[in-house]
């Protein structure tokens, strides 16, 4: 799902709102309701379940010590 980050230039709070490319209405604050809203930069974050952060992106991009063939 298209999930955006938002920040109301009028009263500054930062909001989540789902957003499709067929919504044709403005965004507007849900606090007052402003429509001088501003889309942030959102982080992705993803983890591994077993802890193992990193070592399968690794495995993925050929880490041996050969080089290519």
């Amino acid at each position: 799902m298209p999930l955006y980050e938002f920040r109301c230039q009028k009263c500054g709070a930062e909001f989540e709102q789902i957003v499709f490319s067929t919504d044709r209405e403005p965004i507007k604050c849900p606090i007052c309701t402003a429509s001088k809203i501003e889309r942030l930069l959102s982080i992705f974050s993803s983890s591994n379940p077993a802890g193992d952060l990193g070592t399968s992106a690794a495995s993925s991009c050929g880490g041996s010590s050969q080089g290519f063939s």
